[in-house]
């Protein structure tokens, strides 16, 4: 059996040719991908870099070499608009992922949704963005346990296909500056009316207007995207709660200074209202009435949740 098969290869001269040129065709591929990682390694430092052009050459050379077997060894070309399309679709099933993934890395550089240095959001996934790469981009995490968009430490790696299919917050991109709110709640018996002035104070001197080169970009994004910033100027709102009276400050600050400015305003806060007696702080608490005449104790619970008690009194007189 063996040598029945030998002799067909080797004595039919159509069939020894078309080995001899798919071998010589898979060797000459072999070749130019080696000398051309050759050349990656000495002019790319980046190990990821070097593994994208690794993958990535390894991808061409197999669709390559699929295309030109398969036109070695069908006779003639009249199929081979059949065969070149199942090929395609095969090629696009098994690469879905990494196809998707490159097509992203095109979509991301020629659109921009954001660049390296940009602060985003995507998915599940806020921080920096420190790499681009064919097949993904990296970001330095911000948020998940720590609080006010600070840096956790953790490299995260997204792949290019997420921009499609998931919606991209860039805190960098128009305006380098975000919206910033600290609700302070005081008292019912407070004069709010006074802290409302200090917190104004307090929030003017601590928020950022926009430079000249920053107003020429707010300009341009209200001119292409009909995007408008009616007032640029922090504010203080009044609301009130079942606790006592919410003001909350409203001002612009840097992406990456939230903390800080949170620190320096509550500093500011904490200083201000020690010295003012007609100011306090409100917090969950209870309350209770004593009626002298029916002897009846009443009880009045400010916090969010009130534990059942044997001697409340559920009408109030």
């Amino acid at each position: 059996m063996l040598e029945t098969v030998q002799n067909y290869l080797f004595h039919n001269p159509v069939i020894s040719t078309r080995i001899f040129m798919t071998l010589g065709f898979i060797l000459l591929l072999f070749l130019i991908r080696r000398g051309f990682l050759r050349l990656v390694h000495r002019r790319v430092d980046d190990q990821d870099q070097i593994y994208a052009y690794r993958k990535g050459s390894e991808y061409l050379f197999l669709i390559l070499a699929l295309m030109v077997i398969i036109s070695i060894w069908i006779d003639g070309f009249s199929n081979m608009g059949t065969y070149l399309g199942l090929l395609s679709a095969g090629i696009a099933i098994a690469l879905q992922d990494p196809l998707s993934n490159f097509v992203g890395w095109i979509f991301i550089l020629m659109r921009r949704p954001f660049e390296v240095g940009h602060r985003i959001e995507i998915g599940d996934v806020a921080g920096d963005v420190i790499d681009l790469q064919l097949f993904k981009f990296s970001l330095i995490e911000i948020g998940n346990w720590v609080d006010a968009d600070q840096s956790t430490g953790r490299v995260v790696h997204v792949p290019n296909r997420m921009v499609f299919s998931h919606p991209v917050a860039n805190y960098s991109s128009g305006v380098s500056q975000i919206w910033n709110e600290i609700p302070i709640t005081l008292t019912f018996e407070s004069d709010w009316q006074l802290a409302k002035n200090m917190l104004k104070e307090i929030t003017a001197r601590h928020s950022l207007q926009p430079t000249p080169e920053e107003e020429v970009v707010i300009r341009r994004a209200a001119k292409r995207n009909n995007v408008r910033y009616p007032n640029l100027s922090p504010v203080v709102y009044t609301k009130v709660s079942e606790s006592g009276v919410v003001l909350t400050l409203r001002y612009l600050c840097r992406p990456r200074q939230r903390r800080n400015s949170e620190e320096s305003i509550w500093e500011d806060v904490l200083l201000l209202f020690a010295e003012q007696k007609e100011i306090d702080f409100a917090y969950p608490t209870q309350r209770v009435f004593y009626h002298p005449v029916e002897g009846k104790t009443l009880l009045t619970d400010h916090s969010e949740v009130a534990e059942p008690r044997n001697h409340l009194v559920s009408d109030i007189k």
